[in-house]
Parts: structure tokens; C-alpha cells; sequence
């Protein structure tokens, strides 16, 4: 089995965060988070990396990575757009807003023939997730059994605001049984002064345990979840044409196949210290987090 492909999601509009974050610096030399991502994903024995972006972002982003990345990984891009024709929709439907992360993923579709994991270009997983998934795709992937990363979610919060994770439901054998996407997560303090985690849905708040097992969109997958995405693609486009802020998240293909008994999905424990940058406010504290990292010599001051 050859190298597996890592698929770094950089096509949100970032607009909670203000700017194209993809390319924000972050490190001593102006490093983004996806350097660091690449860089822990080259020495974990990835061979490719393929960045799904929106076609107005290919001059940014060849210019960002392509020169540094020459030699060390192949590199490649797909667009994520709304032409929902090569996705089997045969209509148009007007809208601003992308169709979400598991319709990215289909966007690269063409680009991946093997084995592959699919990150977030905004969140700082660590080595040991890049390590452990390197192993898991090279060593024990198939068509039947995949896997995620599983962060516990009070290390995944962000002090600014709302965020989005996929609550995992994990049976004893450390094999997920459901993920569902929340979108509205955040902190909220009771009358008793209480710091706890909720999530909001249709006007009601749930309570959510820090412990809770989530996902942050780092997945093992191989192309078969291609032909399960686009299997269900179309009829999500059908029941939310009129709703645009409806999205295809990562998530649901997953989680149909566990409850379809098409594949397991085994949950990976990790070590890494996940951070990530959802609002601009968010920035000083992951530069600070990276400082340490380096002075630490978990990295090198310069990456590439």
C-alpha cells in the first residue's frame, strides 16, 4: 500500500474570524497552521496533500505553499463550487454560502486513490494525530473500517464564542456508534456562578460534559466514502434547496454508514493538544501556543 493522501479543508469564508485565516502566520516566520499540519504529516510518512479551496483562493495559496513544499510532498488542488451537476443535482440553486465539509470532501473526489485524511486547515492537531492516522491508513484501513481522531471537548472550546463539533457516541470497544454535528457550542455560566458547556438546537440548550468524546474533522477514510457521499448528496440538497444555511457535514456520512452496518469507525486516542483558531481573538493565544512548542524543540524556529 503506497503513502496515504492528507485532504486539508481551506475553503470556508472564515466569517466569524475575518479574514482568509488559511494563510494567516502564526509561527516565528509567519508559518500558517497548515505548514505545521503539513510538516508533522510529511514526517509521519504522508505522500500528498490536497488542499480543496475555493477557486478565487488558487493564486493565494500556490504562492503560500507550492514553492516551500516543492520535493518534500506532492501537491495538489480541488475546488469546492456550487455546480451541483457533477455531484448528480440537476438544478441550480442560488446560494452564498459553500455546502458544507462532507461536499468538500466530494470535491476531491478525482485527486485521491488511495487511503486519505481529511483535517481542518485551521486546527492544530499535533504529531502523535498525524502519526497514529499515518499508521492506521497504512496498516489497517479498508473499505469496512476506518477511524477518527476523538478530542475530549473542554480542550476544544474556544473562550470567544460559539464553535461546531461532532459529538461522538463511543461504545466499550472504542468503536464510534454515532457522531452528530452540533453548530452551536459554547460556554455559558449559571446563576450560581457555574462555567459549564452547551449546545443550542432549535431554541432549546443542552448541557454537554467536558469529557464528551468529539470529533474535530480529523478522519481515516478510504474513496468509498466518495460513493456513500454522493448517494446521499442529492437528497440533502432536495430537503434544504431553501435553506441557505443548510450544510453537508462530514458527519453524516459516518454516521449512516455505522447505522447501515457499511463500516466501523474506530476512535483514536491521542496525545496531541488540539487548538484552533475560530475568531480573531483566538490568534494571540495559538501564537503563543506555538511559541512554546518551539522553544521546547517540538519544532524547528523555521519549518521549511
Amino acid at each position: 500500500m503506497g503513502k496515504p493522501t492528507l485532504v486539508v479543508l481551506a475553503a470556508g469564508m472564515a466569517s466569524r474570524y475575518g479574514s482568509l485565516k488559511q494563510v494567516d502566520g502564526f509561527g516565528p516566520h509567519g508559518e500558517t497552521i497548515i505548514d505545521y499540519s503539513i510538516y508533522d504529516a510529511i514526517r509521519a510518512g504522508f505522500g500528498k496533500v490536497v488542499f480543496i479551496i475555493r477557486e478565487e483562493f488558487e493564486q493565494v495559496m500556490r504562492e503560500k505553499f507550492d514553492a516551500k513544499l516543492s520535493g518534500k510532498i506532492e501537491v495538489d488542488y480541488a475546488f469546492q463550487d456550487f455546480n451541483l451537476k457533477k455531484f448528480g443535482v440537476d438544478r441550480v440553486i442560488e446560494r452564498t454560502k459553500p455546502w458544507g465539509t462532507a461536499h468538500a470532501v466530494m470535491s476531491a473526489k478525482d485527486k485521491v486513490s488511495g487511503p486519505f485524511c481529511v483535517i481542518n486547515a485551521d486546527d492544530f492537531y499535533g504529531y502523535d494525530a498525524f502519526q497514529k492516522m499515518a499508521n492506521f491508513l497504512t496498516n489497517d484501513v479498508n473499505d469496512t473500517h476506518m477511524s477518527l481522531m476523538g478530542f475530549e471537548l473542554g480542550n476544544t472550546m474556544s473562550d470567544y464564542g460559539y464553535v461546531s463539533r461532532g459529538v461522538c457516541e463511543v461504545n466499550a470497544e472504542g468503536h464510534m456508534e454515532s457522531v452528530t454535528e452540533r453548530v452551536n457550542i459554547f460556554y455559558k455560566t449559571d446563576d450560581a456562578g457555574n462555567k459549564k458547556i452547551v449546545y443550542e438546537e432549535n431554541g432549546v440548550e443542552s448541557e454537554l460534559a467536558a469529557d464528551t468524546r468529539v470529533s474535530m474533522n480529523f478522519w481515516g477514510f478510504t474513496p468509498k466514502v466518495f460513493d456513500i457521499a454522493l448517494g446521499l448528496f442529492p437528497k440533502f440538497v432536495e430537503d434544504n434547496a431553501e435553506n441557505p444555511k443548510s450544510e453537508f457535514f462530514i458527519p453524516t456520512i459516518p454516521d449512516y454508514m455505522v447505522k447501515e452496518g457499511i463500516a466501523d469507525y474506530r476512535v483514536i486516542p491521542t496525545s496531541s493538544k488540539w487548538f484552533g483558531v475560530t475568531y480573531v481573538e483566538d490568534k494571540p493565544i495559538v501564537q503563543e501556543s506555538i511559541s512554546k512548542l518551539v522553544a521546547d524543540g517540538v519544532y524547528p524556529e523555521k519549518l521549511f
